[in-house]
C-alpha cells in the first residue's frame, strides 16, 4: 500500500470520482459483459491508487487513467483467452481508440454545452437545470411557474434549440482553432 498523506488521498479520490463515469463507459465499450467491466472497474480503482504515488500530478490524470484503464481490459481479456467470445488484440485496441475517441468527443460536447448554459439568461439557465434535474416534474414546475404544461414544454423546446445551435458553433470553432 502506497504511502500517502491525507492531502494525496483526498487529492486521489477528487480525482478519481470526477473521471469514474468516463472511466466505467470506456471500460464497459471494451468487454462484453457488465460483470466484467465491474470487475476490471474494481481492478483500475486499485491499481490506479497503489500507483497514485507515482503519478506526475503535471499530466493529464484522466489519460493516465484510461490509459490504465485500457491495459487492465487487455489483461483481463487475456486471462480469458479460453472464451471463444473474447476480442483478439489488434479489436480490442481500435475499440479502446473508438472508444477514448467517443469521450473526447462527449466531453468536448458537455464542455460546450456548459459554456452555452453559462450564456443563456439567470432566470432562463436555472429553468433548463430545474427541468432536467432527477425526478422533476413537468406539471408541478409548470404550476410553480404560473404556466400550463404544454407552454412549459414549448419553452424548454425553444430553450434546447438555441443550446444545440450554440453547441454546434462552438464545436464548429474548436474544430476550426
Amino acid at each position: 500500500m502506497p504511502d500517502l498523506n491525507d492531502q494525496q488521498h483526498d487529492q486521489f479520490l477528487r480525482l478519481f470520482t470526477e473521471h469514474q463515469t468516463a472511466l466505467r463507459t470506456f471500460v464497459r465499450a471494451l468487454l462484453p459483459a457488465l460483470s466484467d467491466a465491474s470487475e476490471v472497474m474494481q481492478e483500475v480503482a486499485v491499481v490506479l491508487w497503489r500507483k497514485f504515488g507515482e503519478f506526475d500530478a503535471t499530466r493529464d490524470f484522466r489519460k493516465w487513467a484510461f490509459g490504465v484503464a485500457r491495459l487492465q481490459a487487455l489483461a483481463y481479456l487475456r486471462d480469458r483467452t479460453r472464451d471463444r467470445h473474447v476480442f483478439d488484440d489488434e479489436l480490442l485496441g481500435r475499440l479502446a481508440d473508438e472508444g477514448a475517441a467517443a469521450e473526447q468527443r462527449h466531453e468536448a460536447q458537455r464542455g460546450a454545452l456548459d459554456a452555452c448554459l453559462q450564456k443563456l439568461p439567470e432566470e432562463r439557465r436555472l429553468l433548463v437545470l430545474a427541468a432536467y434535474t432527477k425526478g422533476a416534474r413537468m406539471d408541478e414546475l409548470a404550476a410553480r411557474r404560473g404556466q400550463t404544461p404544454m407552454a412549459l414544454y414549448k419553452l424548454l423546446h425553444r430553450l434546447r434549440q438555441t443550446l444545440l445551435e450554440c453547441v454546434r458553433r462552438a464545436l464548429a470553432r474548436e474544430e476550426h482553432a
